[in-house]
């Protein structure tokens, strides 16, 4: 068998997955694979090999003898053809390179130019392509190979929060904070605070978001002790602040959001608790960040982010 070993590198991964979880189910959410495809992909190995690698254990599974040994060279063996492909991307990933990006709207006008800026001057040779996406379709983008890093934001409480399950077997990374503040009209008696107490807007008109996406604002006023009531809905933070402006209602804004354009005449911004604050996140698959083109641009993100957060209200 020695002489024509037949096993590639994914059903190493798949097999150390199975002895690492204990079960084919587990094992695939951990790679991000169907349950199904772990099973394929061990019938196939099974087939190759001639021989047994995992056998049933009441609800359980667990490796054979066979599979017991392919499982503890699997590490070694992943690690090394990952390290040999970092090797041959730097022959190549720093002279040129393509990085796809998906990132959430606010970070569009401020974050995503300096990142361009920041990678042209240190990393000319290397292009980043951008979509813009909400957290839950550019973590499915990162997952589905449409995209190499994800930029994404998570609240507190969240309840549908993407970067839970439906990351399993991704790489998630916390880059940083962003501010939520209230948008209020000039002369609105909170306006002048240095920060708002949220129960005191609990008859105030709302403008929120599309209703996935006003999950936090729910979140944050049923904390307060009521339900916010929305007369108007945009994700248009330009269209926001212009209602706001008008007096026809407040709302929160993360502080990406207030500082990516010149504030509009009429509009205040007072701070909210820091607690209220997103999450910035990087996602990418399980250890791209070994590919020097992702590498560098993931690198980038961090200095470009490392400011945000923190600021006044004013």
């Amino acid at each position: 068998m020695t002489d024509a070993l037949d096993v590639d590198v994914q059903s190493l991964r798949v097999l150390k997955a199975i002895a690492d979880e204990g079960s084919l189910t587990a094992a695939a959410a951990a790679l991000g694979y169907s349950q199904p495809a772990v099973s394929q992909q061990v019938k196939r190995l099974e087939q190759r090999l001639g021989l047994a690698v995992i056998e049933r254990a009441g609800r359980r599974v667990r490796l054979t003898e066979a599979g017991r040994v392919l499982a503890r060279h699997a590490s070694a063996v992943t690690s090394a053809l990952d390290a040999a492909a970092g090797e041959l991307a730097e022959l190549q990933g720093l002279r040129a390179g393509r990085v796809r990006m998906v990132g959430f709207p606010s970070a569009s006008p401020g974050v995503i130019p300096r990142l361009l800026a920041d990678l042209g001057e240190r990393r000319p040779g290397i292009t980043i392509t951008y979509v813009e996406a909400e957290p839950p379709e550019a973590v499915a983008a990162v997952r589905e190979d449409r995209a190499d890093i994800a930029l994404t934001f998570s609240y507190p409480g969240d309840r549908s929060d993407p970067h839970g399950a439906s990351a399993r077997g991704l790489s998630v990374r916390t880059i940083g904070t962003d501010d939520l503040v209230a948008v209020l009209p000039e002369g609105h008696p909170a306006a002048a605070a240095a920060a708002v107490d949220v129960s005191l807007l609990a008859d105030e008109n709302w403008i929120a978001g599309c209703p996935r996406c006003r999950g936090h604002l729910l979140e944050l006023c049923g904390r307060a002790g009521f339900t916010p009531r929305i007369g108007f809905e945009t994700d248009n933070f330009v269209a926001v602040e212009g209602l706001v402006a008008q007096g026809i209602g407040v709302a929160t804004l993360p502080r990406m959001a207030i500082e990516s354009f010149p504030r509009m005449p009429g509009v205040r911004t007072v701070a909210l608790p820091a607690q209220e604050a997103r999450t910035l996140h990087v996602v990418t698959a399980y250890r791209a960040d070994r590919v020097p083109a992702i590498r560098s641009a993931l690198d980038a993100l961090d200095r470009v982010l490392a400011p945000v957060g923190h600021g006044a209200a004013n």
